[in-house]
């Protein structure tokens, strides 16, 4: 049995036994049914029936209600475009400042699903949920469809004419030109930036960020002469520390940084190591949830607690100390200390702080490390970040005292994501000419007097160079479907070279990057070759670097003089969400639905506080009620509700970015608060931090906020969730697993041997599913990747809240503490900084399926490859299955989701041009029919049918699973379980089936593989591998 028996809850609703919550636990179905007008009352199945309309003709009318589209032969078909068969395109996501090597595939020349480019040394094959969606916002009735003028259509010629012509008159009378913009990662788009300026030589190029990294790029400069973001890789760190970074979730390059991350996480029984993870921040974020030891700490505290980390390495180094203000009693620092400097050479300090002397301290802490040269690189620097914070600010000044003449906002929107927003929409009636190149009429945009409308990234050519000599193709998978034009070729346009920005791009590439290779002599043999791998590697610069300990004092007297705590005053921390996050993609429904790892929440932002904050504030949350209060911080105040967060440091709130949008489009409009102008500035650079000035009132007014972790609970099942220690587990790899045993004439035997089950013979393939819950950070990248592969409505926050989100794969969270289930106080206690566990949670696929066996009408079934299946036309909806389910993945069609303007941000369903982005091979399915997880059978039989037309058996690899490809973590292995060479077949170390055993009964014999809910003998087709912390196991004794 389990060694170390622990508490695990949902939220806080779970905790404190709210009525509420456990009403609706005990439910057959928890959601309200629209019986009535006023939604009040409750509902049994006879008005479940009513509501749906059930009699013998709707029954035997269900089959017809899927939608019918008429199917047009290709009269002239397309070159390399085959009905039914997709293509597949090496490209580029890029998205602002961010930029991801990835795989695009097409259908019939229409772009539907992106995939990582596993030739990526970088990324290897792994995306998050921002770039899954994107596909959407390509097919957005929102973006511009043409060049305007004032507001007004116009065309390109007119506008070029008029555009150059007032460049030529501000030039020639010296006036200040600028072109501002995100960082722009291009090393072409810069060449023909340095075309304009050459033409018009007052320009000059500002680049900002609206995450910015400036206090990293400044505090390099000062500690090595050159601004830059070094390279991390996490997977050589044995000791990894991070104050205040979410490198996991949003920080710089996460992506690269959980691929890396979860390399050192990943153990067996040949393989009992792993890296121990301190994390020190104020609010719960994704990688404080994955961390061994995790330590809540104010805002104002982060400077302090670098530079102690630093005293005390540097009296282990033989080093001056410095005078750094006091941080106080913070947990786990004497460790941290002890731990980097024994593993000198094999540790990695980073922190989120935008603060240049900060950053000083931890390259000064780094480089006493020895890490430089292992888990640091100076010499392939990132590219993303480059935004210069003190620039941005001097301009707006300019700005507004009217020293700028023209300004080009090159795909940014700094009046709403930069804290300078206000003074420059202020300012901006006193410039001349202001263009936009954005691709929608965004808050920027709205202003100016020229939009020049630029291409999606899908149907543009370019280049990204993400770090250092790695560089990465962006080339286009569908022609532009709008009169759009990319901006780079309008600069070149404006500067009198009427090139093709195509063209140019080649040029550029044969003269500086055809010379960094010696594999061909041919350039049309290189360029092709870079286009279908997608990136090109040639390596960093090998120049030496040498800290300057000269900057540390002062750094250190800086950190002394603004780091003070502000009495028993509140700070204020914010952040990005890994879904929205810096507000560019909010009219994506895909992000705004997706729930936030950590609160579970959609389509909102709010205040985060801890429960003893709220509990002073007399503030209650109960099934997503909370209340609404007035955030003000200096001269700012918003309105916004309270969120009570398990793991919210102590005097402080949170409060996400990228909301609050007023000209994003039809759903991102007005959703949320913009917490933008509370960005503050430090030491020259935009802080993430206040520290002082923050003050919150109630309004009294009731809120409900759209969470989806209190909707299905498994109430106190306790062995869902498995778990143990590192040095528990290197005694005995069985640690934390719980074998559950059925009494049976006077014997407890395993559940397996009690069954009415003959049990499934899987003679071709066996399909099945292993989840490492040691590697998954809850990122949900697979729940937006299952999204967009299988036509998933969105439902809108109103249905979220009735409890009917349609997620075929949802990230269960779990709260967990030592405490006693009935020991309340310590309870709480736990709640202010509970261990977090992710676990992904789709259909289980199970071989004994209670759904099956109670349908009324075989809509649900066994295929012979061990998929659980549903047959839509079959369905009448009963939702028996769903009420049979134990694991609550099945989701019903409560509504017509397609093609009605109820639910118009349901975007890929409900317009001509949204439609363009649905799977053709999966069905978008009708109302009353139930949903869930298939497995990707689509994809199952498209690589079974590849298989055949070569004679050959599938290989393993070749089929994979959307979730299982997106998985930056590579949490979730997909394959045959009857291939014993399959990946799948060795993680879970599955024996040859003896003559005479059934397919379901083969002993599996990693020892951290279970089944969830193994005591109801389900027997599903999917494993979770046992969590495992690298911490010491505490004593719960007295």
């Amino acid at each position: 049995m389990k060694e170390n028996q622990k508490t695990y809850w949902k939220g806080i609703e779970q905790l404190t036994n709210e009525p509420s919550f456990v009403k609706n636990a005990e439910k057959e179905f928890p959601e309200y049914l629209p019986i009535n007008e006023n939604g009040e009352g409750s509902s049994n199945r006879r008005d479940f029936l009513k509501l749906m309309g059930f009699g013998i003709a709707a029954a035997s009318l269900a089959a017809c209600e899927a939608p019918v589209r008429k199917a047009i032969p290709y009269l002239n078909k397309p070159v390399d475009v085959d009905p039914s068969i997709p293509n597949y395109y090496a490209s580029t996501y890029v998205n602002g400042g961010d930029a991801v090597s990835v795989v695009v595939k097409t259908r019939e020349g229409r772009p539907i699903k992106i995939e990582g480019n596993k030739f990526s040394s970088m990324t290897k094959g792994g995306t998050n949920a921002q770039v899954e969606a994107s596909v959407l916002s390509l097919y957005d009735k929102e973006r511009l469809v043409g060049p305007k003028k004032g507001g007004s259509k116009t065309n390109w010629d007119a506008l070029d004419k008029e555009v150059i012509a007032k460049l030529n008159e501000i030039s020639a009378k010296g006036g200040q030109i600028r072109i501002v913009s995100n960082s722009v990662l291009s090393p072409t788009t810069k060449r023909a930036i340095g075309e304009f300026s050459a033409t018009y030589p007052t320009a000059q190029h500002v680049s900002y960020d609206s995450s910015s990294a400036y206090g990293i790029s400044e505090g390099n400069r000062r500690s090595f002469g050159t601004s830059m973001v070094p390279s991390y890789d996490f997977s050589k760190a044995k000791t990894i520390v991070s104050v205040g970074a979410d490198f996991l979730g949003t920080w710089i390059s996460p992506i690269e940084f959980t691929k890396q991350y979860s390399q050192t996480r990943k153990i067996s029984a040949e393989h009992r190591e792993m890296s121990r993870h301190y994390q020190f921040e104020s609010n719960l974020s994704l990688t404080g949830a994955n961390a061994d030891y995790r330590t809540g700490i104010r805002p104002s505290q982060v400077g302090p607690l670098v530079a102690a980390i630093y005293n005390g390495i540097a009296a282990k180094a033989g080093q001056e100390k410095v005078n750094g203000g006091n941080a106080g009693d913070v947990a786990h620092l004497n460790s941290v200390i002890n731990e980097l400097w024994t593993n000198r050479g094999a540790g990695l300090l980073v922190s989120g702080s935008n603060d240049p002397v900060v950053q000083v301290l931890v390259n000064g802490i780094n480089t006493m490390l020895g890490n430089y040269g292992a888990t640091i690189n100076v010499n392939a620097p990132l590219h993303f970040r480059q935004g210069d914070d003190q620039a941005m600010s001097s301009f707006v000044k300019d700005v507004n005292a009217g020293l700028v003449s023209a300004v080009v906002f090159f795909n940014c929107n700094p009046v709403y994501d930069s804290v300078e927003g206000k003074a420059l929409q202020a300012g901006l009636p006193k410039v001349g000419l202001k263009v936009s190149t954005s691709d929608r009429m965004d808050e920027t945009a709205a202003l100016v007097d020229y939009i020049a409308p630029d291409h999606h990234y899908l149907e543009q050519w370019n280049d990204v160079e993400i770090r250092t000599g790695h560089f990465s193709l962006v080339q286009p998978t569908i022609a532009p479907i709008f009169d759009t034009r990319q901006a780079p070729e309008t600069f070149l346009k404006w500067s009198g070279k009427t090139v093709e920005y195509y063209t140019y791009l080649q040029d550029n590439w044969r003269e500086n990057f055809f010379t960094k290779q010696s594999d061909t002599s041919n350039f049309q043999t290189f360029w092709d070759k870079t286009l279908f791998d997608g990136v090109l590697e040639t390596g960093g610069d090998s120049q030496a670097y040498t800290f300057d300990f000269s900057a540390v004092p002062a750094a250190g007297t800086s950190i002394a003089q603004n780091y003070k705590r502000n009495g028993e005053g509140l700070e204020l921390a914010l952040y990005e969400k890994i879904t929205i996050g810096n507000g560019s993609m909010a009219n994506n429904p895909w992000l705004q639905e997706a729930s936030d790892p950590i609160t579970k929440t959609t389509w909102d932002n709010y205040l985060t506080v801890s429960q003893a904050q709220a509990e002073e504030w007399g503030i209650k949350m109960d099934d997503g009620t909370t209340e609404k209060v007035n955030l003000t911080v200096g001269n700012t105040s918003v309105t916004l509700p309270v969120l009570i967060q398990p793991g919210q440091a102590a005097g402080t709130v949170g409060l996400a970015l990228g909301y609050g949008r007023t000209s994003a489009g039809r759903v991102g409009n007005e959703v949320g608060v913009n917490a933008y102008p509370f960005i503050t500035k430090l030491n020259g650079a935009n802080v993430y931090e206040v520290f002082a000035g923050v003050s919150v009132e109630k309004t009294g007014e009731s809120y409900r906020i759209a969470q989806t972790q209190t909707h299905q609970t498994y109430m106190g099942r306790t062995n869902v969730i498995q778990e143990s220690t590192l040095s528990a587990y290197k005694k005995d790899t069985k640690a934390g697993r719980e074998y559950p045993k059925i009494y049976k004439e006077g014997e407890y035997i395993q559940p397996s041997k009690i069954t009415l089950w003959k049990g499934h013979e899987y003679n071709n393939h066996h399909w099945g599913l292993a989840i490492d819950m040691n590697s998954c950070t809850g990122c949900a990248a697979c729940t937006v990747a299952c999204q967009a592969e299988n036509n998933i409505p969105v439902v809108g926050k109103e249905e979220v809240l009735n409890r009917r989100e349609m997620a075929w794969i949802r990230i269960d969270r779990y709260y967990s503490s030592d405490a006693p289930v009935d020991d309340l106080i310590a309870l709480e206690k736990a709640s202010e900084n509970p261990e977090v566990t992710f676990q992904p949670m789709m259909c289980q696929h199970c071989n004994n399926a209670p759904c099956e066996t109670v349908c009324p009408v075989a809509a649900t079934t066994h295929s012979t490859e061990g998929l659980n299946q549903m047959t839509y036309n079959r369905c009448i909806g009963t939702r028996y299955c769903a009420n049979n389910c134990p694991y609550k993945v099945r989701r019903f069609n409560w509504f017509k989701y397609h093609d009605n303007t109820k639910f118009d941000k349901n975007l890929s369903m409900n317009n001509d041009l949204g439609k363009m982005v649905l799977n053709p091979d999966v069905t978008v399915r009708a109302r009353g029919v139930m949903e869930k997880c298939s497995m990707c059978v689509q994809r199952i039989q498209a690589g079974k049918l590849a298989a055949k037309r070569e004679d050959r058996r599938p290989k393993d690899g070749e089929i994979n699973m959307a979730c299982a490809s997106a998985c930056p973590a590579d949490a979730i292995i997909f394959g045959d379980l009857n291939d014993k060479n399959s990946r799948i077949s060795k993680a879970l170390k599955i024996q040859e089936k003896k003559d005479g055993q059934g397919a379901t009964e083969r002993v599996v014999e990693e020892d951290r593989a279970y089944h969830v809910l193994e005591e109801i003998n389900v027997n599903p087709n999917v494993w979770y591998f046992t969590k495992i912390r690298n911490e010491e196991k505490q004593s719960t004794e007295a």
